[in-house]
């Protein structure tokens, strides 16, 4: 009596979970789970990089805007800045262009060789910050596409057992058609946070081209007026005073 009331009480086993659709679907089911786990996975690690590096050159324009333009020449401005970073990398950039224009020997405006060199510079950097977004545009354009992949062989394996059977029977068909379905949802699963990753990036990238592209135009200014022209500085607060002691009675 306990052993027939415990086997009742025991949960059932699902037969239709993931797991049971990829034996069903065998060496092609587990194929495309791990291709659709890989492409998820890289896609994470993409969005999460890119938005510390993305941060990164955010933090920076801060403290361009709050120190670089009260240096009284590039270098020393260039000391103030992280090492390594963006906006650096732009002012060391520029600062070499203007040792090599004297080393010339073809003539050229300064204007347009300094303006060149920053222009590449910046692109280097753009670039950079672009990097891996191809592997997201990538991921949600394929990714449904390889689940549809299972869906049909999940289909065609359905097909398969009706013919066999001779009979549309449930049971004949409701694993392959799982198996079809999970696939389904598994590549809009994998494709949709790859899209929005990749459009969030592109948003953000898009800003910082904007920043660095201002922080260009105005470090050219200052190289080809010898300092006479920088962006106005807006003064820092100055601090509260402290009050004056109370004075003595008399």
């Amino acid at each position: 009596m306990l052993i027939y009331l415990s086997a009742a009480a025991a949960p059932a086993e699902n037969p239709y979970g993931l797991m049971e659709a990829l034996e069903q679907g065998g060496v092609i089911a587990y194929a495309t789970f791990l291709i659709l786990v890989g492409m998820s996975v890289f896609s994470f690690f993409i969005l999460f990089s890119k938005l510390i590096e993305q941060q990164k050159v955010i933090n920076q324009a801060k403290k361009v805007r709050a120190t670089f333009w009260r240096s009284a020449t590039l270098k020393e401005g260039s000391a103030k800045l992280e090492k390594n970073s963006a906006y650096k990398q732009l002012v060391d950039d520029g600062i070499m262009a203007q040792e090599q224009h004297s080393k010339l020997t073809d003539p050229v405006e300064a204007h347009d060789w300094m303006h060149a060199s920053l222009a590449r510079s910046e692109a280097a950097i753009n670039s950079k910050l672009g990097g891996g977004l191809a592997f997201l545009a990538t991921v949600g354009a394929t990714a449904p596409f390889i689940g549809l992949f299972g869906t049909v062989i999940g289909i065609y394996r359905a097909l398969i057992k009706i013919g066999a059977s001779g009979q549309a029977s449930i049971d004949a068909v409701a694993g392959p058609v799982g198996e079809a379905l999970i696939m389904t949802a598994l590549g809009l699963a994998v494709a949709v946070p790859a899209v929005l990753a990749y459009n969030w990036l592109q948003r953000r990238n898009k800003s910082i081209a904007e920043d660095l592209s201002g922080f260009n135009n105005d470090l050219l200014g200052y190289m080809v007026s010898n300092g006479a022209v920088r962006p106005a500085v807006v003064a820092a607060p100055a601090a509260p005073a402290a009050a004056k002691p109370a004075a003595a009675k008399a």
